[in-house]
């Protein structure tokens, strides 16, 4: 498929043509669910566990008389009613991971970049270049390409440097090199943005 190439002025940057085989997959909704869902899985941290009665360092010992005190009939300090005691029904130390095909993996990765490409979302530049790596020139800029509430830009091997900075205070401008690009990140901005190092790289990845 062949798709316009622009700049960050808005200006016509020529054409270029990107593997049918990455960008033009039929999406199916299954394949994206599972692979958000493995992605999600895997960036939960570890639940650490509490302690309960019976990993509460505190003596066993009977602390005051079965009868005649005018109390309840305690064992020893390490009930979870005492300050100290243990954690009554606590969290289990749980480690959340999951596993997932690299080809689904890939797949969904086409899939995403696909969907973008048939909804009309995916804009290609020539070059991230920002004069001084200002905020303000690259807000004037991003105002004329209209990418909407949100975009994901993804960049070659290395990010620009001057983009990287400029765009740092900006919310709706997230930035990512090819190697780290996801399905889950994709799907959840508006626009997908790419360089053609980027959609290069892709390629060479996906391939």
């Amino acid at each position: 498929m062949k798709v316009k190439v622009q700049t960050l002025d808005a200006g016509k940057g020529g054409d270029i043509e990107l593997n049918d085989e990455i960008f033009a997959v039929e999406p199916r909704a299954d394949i994206l669910h599972r692979v958000v869902t493995w992605q999600l899985i895997n960036r939960r941290a570890p639940a650490r566990a509490a302690r309960e009665r019976s990993d509460v360092a505190r003596t066993g010992k009977k602390f005051g008389r079965q009868k005649g005190g005018g109390t309840a009939r305690h064992g020893d300090r390490r009930a979870p009613i005492f300050i100290g005691g243990g954690k009554a029904h606590g969290p289990r130390a749980r480690v959340f991971s999951s596993s997932l095909n690299k080809k689904v993996r890939q797949l969904g990765l086409r899939m995403a970049l696909s969907s973008k490409a048939r909804e009309g979302n995916l804009v290609v530049l020539d070059n991230l270049d920002v004069a001084e790596g200002k905020t303000k020139v690259l807000k004037e800029q991003l105002g004329k390409l209209g990418f909407g509430k949100t975009a994901l830009v993804i960049d070659g091997d290395a990010l620009n440097v001057g983009f990287a900075r400029a765009s740092s205070n900006l919310g709706s401008i997230n930035l990512l090199p090819a190697v780290g690009a996801n399905v889950y990140d994709i799907l959840r901005h508006q626009a997908l943005v790419l360089t053609q190092a980027g959609a290069k790289a892709l390629e060479g990845a996906l391939s």
